[in-house]
């Protein structure tokens, strides 16, 4: 057994580079990098990568896309790492711990990042071949070395995970069918109403969903490889199978050597994510804080900003819970679940709304008075989530009947609801980035969505929060631009707004698209005016159509002529370059 001691500096050792394990790295680095020697152990093959992700590998994306750290990264940031290599023991009397390929090393403090493994129902015959569990990337190429020779795919379980390794499956060109015990698919997010449009709407693309089935055995198949047997004395035949049933914390390593367990698995911690050994952090899935384990990515990052806050002593922060709220595309079906979903809280109402033609369904749980969002179901169109999120985190009173959440709204009035919103209101829960960091950034020449993710980091983890962004940018960009009915010139520079190759005296246009529906109609019509006029287009970073270079004289014709076609413009920007760019 080799024993390798760390320098002088105190020595963190963090067990798990998944995106929890990376974070809590990437933290302590940017809070304080001078006073630590850090080391990682991954059981894995890779660094940490995106696992919220998983699924784009099937669409293009690679391992290297997919990546959050690199090993010149680490090189660079004097992180040690070792792949392929499992921590099997720690000895906390004298601050060890042992890996798998015999490595000794001592730690001042030990942050446990272990997070989950999929669990697996204890069903006969699920050991044999071409049978899977969807969670890593080296289980993605397994699937798909196997859908090679197969022509049927089946997905035990209808959850998050369940639904997304389905759409691998379907990417993978087999015919693809969801087995879930419960009455209704994602059982936790969605109510039966949810549940049923979902399953509909994914049923039209081919997916077949089978509903309280329990699969008592796999045995061999006539027509496939395999055959399910069910608990009910019904089956399908399949060639592959993925289990998708759930996770349960990766928490062996506490448990052997000693440290406080949940009744049901999870390693105890406080708030400041200490476990009953204040040298042993845990942080992420493999953690249970308040009888309760976060399955999301979120929770996760935060608990690692408070560990690093704790360890350093600075922004002393607790971690007090988290919002498990989600929205996503399943299998190309937009769904999206906020607060209380189900109307849990004593004595809350509940209101819906189903377009049968549209297949869309949304339910709002306000509070008994109705002043207030608690929760909200929302299946087939997510373009609410976006406003309705920041009610429930930030306990905002509603200012008009809660029915007329449910009523579609104009883009003006998104544009008022995000600049009702406080400073402090969280925008990005993975990276707990608030509308004022937001607001600063863009203020200090952040001007497209690309540019807010590269210098806050919003948008950047689950992608959720991405609309929200994107509103609070053009909310932000409509303070500093002029109203075309004022004709008001404006005098403030727009250097770090506008595009250098404009001239001094030509106008921005933004159309505003009603609806956010744009029409064939709307593009040519929008090319036509760029080419009558000379003008230069692009799709900006927030996904909106610009127009640049509008003289003055055209400005009036151009407006008449959009509100002709349906396009609202809402705003002309004058061109001010600064001194460099006119030297330029």
């Amino acid at each position: 057994m080799s024993y390798i001691a760390l320098g002088s500096k105190q020595k963190i050792i963090v067990v798990g580079n998944g995106m929890v394990g990376h974070h809590f790295i990437d933290q302590l680095n940017k809070a304080n990098n001078n006073d630590f020697d850090i080391t990682t152990f991954s059981d894995e093959s890779r660094l940490a990568y995106n696992r919220v992700m998983l699924t784009s590998y099937f669409t293009g994306n690679s391992a290297n896309n997919l990546a959050l750290a690199t090993s010149q990264g680490y090189d660079d940031q004097d992180v040690e790492y070792f792949l392929n290599d499992e921590v099997i023991a720690i000895d906390r009397e004298q601050k060890n711990i042992n890996t798998a390929s015999g490595k000794t090393l001592s730690y001042d403090k030990l942050v446990l990042a272990t997070g989950s493994f999929p669990f697996v129902p204890p069903v006969p015959g699920k050991e044999q071949d071409h049978i899977h569990v969807y969670r890593t990337l080296n289980d993605l190429e397994a699937i798909e070395n196997s859908s090679k020779k197969s022509k049927v795919g089946v997905v035990i379980g209808g959850g998050l995970l369940g639904l997304e390794a389905a759409n691998a499956i379907k990417e993978l060109g087999l015919e693809t069918h969801v087995v879930e015990f419960a009455p209704r698919l994602m059982a936790v997010q969605l109510d039966q109403d949810g549940g049923d449009l979902l399953r509909e709407k994914i049923f039209a693309l081919g997916v077949t969903v089978h509903t309280e089935k329990n699969t008592s055995e796999i045995i061999k198949g006539e027509n496939c490889r395999y055959r399910m047997n069910f608990a009910d004395g019904s089956f399908l035949e399949t060639d592959v199978i993925v289990f998708s049933a759930g996770i349960r914390p990766q928490d062996a390593l506490a448990r052997q050597s000693g440290l406080v367990i949940g009744e049901r698995g999870g390693i105890v911690i406080d708030d400041h994510c200490l476990t009953s050994d204040k040298s042993i952090y845990a942080i992420g899935e493999c953690a249970l804080w308040d009888n309760k384990i976060f399955g999301l990515v979120a929770p996760g990052y935060t608990m690692a900003k408070v560990a690093v806050s704790h360890l350093t002593n600075t922004e002393p922060g607790k971690f007090t819970g988290a919002d498990m709220s989600t929205k996503l595309k399943l299998l190309g079906v937009e769904v999206g679940s906020i607060g209380d979903a189900h109307g849990n809280t004593p004595h809350s109402q509940s209101y819906s709304f189903i377009d049968s033609v549209l297949g869309t369904y949304k339910k709002i749980v306000v509070s008994a008075d109705g002043k207030m969002l608690l929760g909200a179901v929302l299946v087939g169109d997510t373009s609410d989530y976006s406003q309705w999120l920041p009610l429930v985190l930030n306990k905002i009173i509603l200012t008009e009947p809660p029915e007329y959440l449910l009523i579609p709204k104009q883009d003006s009035e998104n544009s008022s609801n995000i600049a009702a919103l406080p400073d402090n209101a969280q925008v990005c829960a993975c990276y707990d980035v608030s509308k004022s960091v937001l607001s600063e950034a863009i203020k200090n020449g952040a001007n497209d969505v690309a540019a807010l993710q590269s210098c806050t980091s919003a948008g950047t983890g689950c992608g959720g929060c991405i609309p929200l962004v994107t509103q609070v940018l053009e909310s932000e960009l409509e303070k500093i631009t002029a109203n075309v009915s004022s004709n008001e010139i404006i005098e403030e520079p727009f250097e770090n707004i506008l595009s250098e190759r404009a001239d001094k005296n030509t106008y921005f246009i933004f159309p505003r698209i009603p609806g956010s529906n744009i029409t064939p109609e709307h593009l040519i019509f929008i090319g036509e005016i760029a080419k009558k006029y000379n003008l230069h287009t692009q799709i900006s970073g927030a996904q909106r159509i610009d127009i640049l270079g509008a003289r003055l004289e055209h400005l009036p014709m151009i407006k008449k002529r959009m509100a002709d076609v349906g396009l609202e413009t809402e705003h002309f920007l004058k061109d001010r370059l600064n001194k460099n760019s006119k030297e330029k």
